[in-house]
């Protein structure tokens, strides 16, 4: 610590022989700092702020029903990005500030100037911004935050009408879209119906139930002409026999009421079946009532032929076998109607086990087709209701006001320069010359360093020092040191007073 002490000492000492170059350079660096002080153009400020409000009744109550953009970060954003290249070339213009501009390079280096001098300040929480400039002419700096105010407020305004009609015009170009792709696949969906209406239609039934049901009808037919077939043989063997060997008389003839209300309730049940199930209660109810009548035939037959009627067949010429021939065409009759109908379930039989076999490959296709139209409307509909979403928010946006720009102090024209502060500067450039003069006497020191004490000599020249040569201390030497030190001190507080005095002085002209 004590050779640290000693070394600053030594400094000292060494600076000191060369102190008058040091003030000397402190007022020359406070003259000139003071002039260029002086002589620097005053810059007149003008401000202005407003406020944002972002809060609206409508927003909660139209909820759910309109878009709700998050205001509070697009003003945030604006005013961030509100000093662009585009925005200040805007300015200019709206400022007249290019009036004297006469080439490109004096127009960029006015965009260079005004962007530098442009400020814009936000408080987050509550939404209040300052906006700021500065120019040597106090009307122009006024006209340039007046120009940026309502700059500031259009592209708010216009960045959300362009946000607007752009989302608009997209969702309509959206739904025109859908529209024609819906049209397509509701027409592929009626050409599809429509080719395939016969296989279609059947409802809810199922085809193999439906096979089902067509198996029973074709062995019930099938069942009923063997029945008359074999009826018809035997009139036939009757005719052949003659009328000496008729014993019985034929079956058919025998009952034809009964013969003629079963195939009327046949014919209806086959009518029923194509229309209803099994189950269905008037088919029940008609296959009942055919087994009744069947019973009743059975029943008649048997009497007849326990009991046969003595006239009946103990004459064979005449009007005997009339009837006989007559109920052998009704045999023969029947025989082809029950053909028919054998003919008409075995091809109905065959169409339906064709039609089954369609029937995955059409609910394949039918499946998709109702997929894609599903889809198709799903989407649309979604787009119709945010198209109606988007206009109920530009509605609200262009009548309410969503953000709602309120301005707290117009723009003011200052008649006090808000730079430079001379008060400020002057005081630094003092420092700064007395600095200036502290390093020079330094540095001269350096160059032309000098021993102090004995002791210093020695740590240096690494030699034995036998002894020092003291000053005589006198009163002319006493006397000439004392001046010396009064004109130094002299020009360090002349130097401080003049400053002072400056400030002083600039502080009553600024008041």
């Amino acid at each position: 610590m004590e050779e640290l002490v000693t070394q600053i000492i030594g400094y000292l000492r060494g600076m000191w022989r060369f102190r008058w170059w040091g003030l000397a350079l402190a007022w020359v660096v406070g003259i000139a700092g003071g002039i260029a002080i002086y002589t620097m153009p005053d810059r007149y400020e003008s401000s202005a702020r407003i406020h944002v409000d972002t809060q609206s009744v409508l927003r909660p109550l139209m909820s759910g029903l309109a878009v709700q953009p998050n205001i509070g970060q697009q003003i945030d954003l604006l005013s961030r990005t509100l000093i662009s290249r585009p925005n200040v070339e805007k300015l200019i213009t709206m400022a007249d500030l290019d009036l004297t501009v006469q080439n490109a390079e004096q127009r960029e280096a006015l965009i260079t100037s005004v962007t530098n001098r442009l400020r814009i300040q936000s408080g987050r929480r509550d939404n209040l911004f300052t906006l700021s400039y500065s120019d040597t002419e106090p009307a122009r700096s006024q006209r340039v935050v007046q120009s940026l105010l309502s700059l500031f407020v259009e592209s708010g305004l216009g960045g959300k009408r362009q946000d607007t009609d752009a989302a608009r015009r997209f969702i309509e170009e959206q739904i025109r879209s859908y529209e024609q792709k819906l049209a397509e696949a509701e027409n592929r969906l009626k050409d599809f119906r429509l080719r395939n209406m016969a296989l279609l239609g059947a409802g809810t039934r199922d085809y193999v139930s439906q096979i089902g049901d067509t198996n029973e009808q074709l062995r019930q037919a099938r069942l009923e002409l063997r029945e008359a077939e074999n009826s018809r043989d035997a009139m036939k063997q009757q005719l052949a026999a003659g009328p000496g060997d008729a014993a019985l008389p034929p079956p058919i003839a025998a009952t034809p009421e009964i013969d003629a209300r079963i195939d009327s309730l046949k014919r209806n049940l086959d009518d029923m079946l194509q229309r209803y199930t099994d189950q269905h209660p008037d088919v029940v109810g008609a296959r009942r009532v055919i087994e009744d009548l069947e019973k009743q035939k059975q029943v008649r037959i048997a009497e007849l032929q326990a009991n046969p009627p003595a006239d009946s067949f103990g004459m064979m010429g005449g009007g005997g076998v009339e009837q006989t021939r007559l109920a052998l065409a009704q045999a023969e009759a029947r025989v082809a109607s029950l053909r028919a109908r054998v003919s008409e379930f075995e091809s109905r039989l065959q169409r339906l086990s064709e039609d089954a076999q369609r029937i995955p490959e059409l609910e394949t296709e039918m499946a998709q087709l109702n997929r894609d139209y599903s889809v198709h409307k799903s989407n649309y509909d979604q787009l119709v209701a945010r198209r109606e979403s988007a206009n109920i928010a530009a509605e609200m946006s262009t009548q309410s006001g969503i953000a709602d720009f309120r301005i707290i102090d117009p723009p003011t024209l200052p008649n006090k320069p808000s730079a430079p502060n001379r008060l400020l500067l002057l005081p630094l450039i003092a420092l700064a010359g007395l600095a200036a003069g502290f390093a020079l006497t330094f540095l001269i020191s350096q160059l032309r360093p000098a021993f102090s004490d004995a002791r210093q000599l020695r740590e240096v020249a690494g030699l034995p020092v036998l002894g020092t040569v003291s000053m005589l201390s006198t009163a002319e030497r006493r006397r000439r040191r004392r001046n010396g030190l009064l004109a130094f001190g002299g020009g360090v507080a002349a130097y401080a007073g003049a400053f002072a005095a400056v400030t002083v002085a600039i502080m009553f002209l600024q008041s």
